[in-house]
């Protein structure tokens, strides 16, 4: 079993039992999910931006228009929190205080360097499409020299990681348990809708088929 030895940063104090360094189950959350949240810090102001992301090994990729202020920033070298965070049930228990939420995170430190090498660049943007829609990149027209001038890619390894998961039912006191209210755990299900064509979508396309969405099944 390959596990992420904790730093002091990543050691999760707060309820450790919940803790996990397991790389499978790391690379598990980060493989389901495809929204990242990431963290950083500009002359004292803290900013928090969501983006998509892919995981390729043991690194993490992200990616904007080259214009962004974030990637401009990442770039310098500065330090970096990224999360990502998948919601699997809201937890009702007797008492307000013990309501929770069953979920699984995952949180990686460090600095991003700029992606520079033109094959890994136009292979993090395959993974990108693939992760969302599987073998979409073959599909579609592939980026021109401007559009990938007009890109930035930038590559965080994955070398300060901890991962975070609660699961199962409420915990009461033991004095509430006897309280006739529900109580219990609603799991959450992300599901993926009917596709809606685009207004000009070419008669000779095919339709799509939702269950390539294996995600979201």
């Amino acid at each position: 079993m390959v596990t992420y030895q904790p730093s002091a940063r990543t050691r999760v104090t707060r309820l450790p039992k919940r803790a996990v360094y397991d790389a499978a189950q790391v690379h598990a959350i980060l493989d389901e999910g495809f929204l990242c949240h990431i963290g950083f810090t500009v002359d004292e102001q803290p900013y928090v931006i969501p983006t998509g992301y892919v995981r390729a090994s043991e690194k993490l990729y992200i990616h904007g228009s080259a214009a962004s202020r974030m990637l401009r920033t990442l770039d310098q070298g500065i330090q970096v929190c990224v999360t990502v965070t998948l919601v699997d049930g809201f937890v009702l228990a007797r008492s307000s205080f013990h309501h929770s939420v069953n979920y699984r995170s995952v949180v990686v430190l460090g600095t991003a360097r700029l992606v520079l090498d033109r094959e890994e660049k136009i292979d993090a943007l395959r993974r990108f499409t693939n992760h969302i829609v599987p073998d979409r990149w073959d599909e579609a027209r592939q980026p021109t020299d401007p559009e990938l001038k007009a890109t930035s890619v930038l590559v965080l390894p994955m070398e300060e990681v901890s991962a975070k998961v609660r699961t199962g039912p409420p915990i009461d006191d033991e004095e509430d348990y006897d309280i006739p209210i529900w109580a219990g755990v609603v799991p959450i299900h992300m599901r993926a809708g009917e596709p809606i064509p685009d207004d000009r979508l070419s008669p000779a396309a095919d339709g799509f088929d939702i269950k390539r969405l294996t995600r979201f099944s």
